[in-house]
């Protein structure tokens, strides 16, 4: 079982950044591809950013150029760097764990961090 505990979310105006960071429970974090997704209210969880055990990065189109994502596999966190925050970036930002060993996919989410972004 891993947890992830989540923080760095909050009020920011538009331009503004936040640094979002996850730390996880267990062994095995840097085994893991962990993501950052965002669900704006009435929509559904989208993947805003990736990194892998090999610290490949990926983007959603609409983050690319603002957002950063890093690992520090030594202190078991994930963190999501958000610059010039837009208001559409505004919703609830959840982290997740990804990990497969043989035939079994190890899956966990954080329980959310709010990010409100205000113009």
């Amino acid at each position: 079982q891993v947890q992830l505990v989540e923080s760095g979310g909050g009020l920011a105006q538009a331009g503004g950044s936040l640094r979002l960071s996850c730390t996880a429970s267990g062994s095995r974090f840097s085994s893991s591809a962990m993501a950052w997704y965002r669900q704006a209210p009435g929509k559904q969880r989208d993947l805003v950013a990736q990194i892998g055990p090999a610290f490949i990065t990926t983007y959603a189109d609409s983050v690319k150029g603002r957002f950063t994502i890093s690992r520090d596999n030594n202190k078991n966190t994930v963190y999501l760097q958000m610059n010039n925050l837009k208001p559409e970036d505004t919703g609830v930002y959840y982290c997740n764990y990804k990990r497969r060993a043989l035939s079994r996919v190890y899956d966990y989410w954080g329980q959310g961090t709010q990010v409100t972004v205000s113009s």
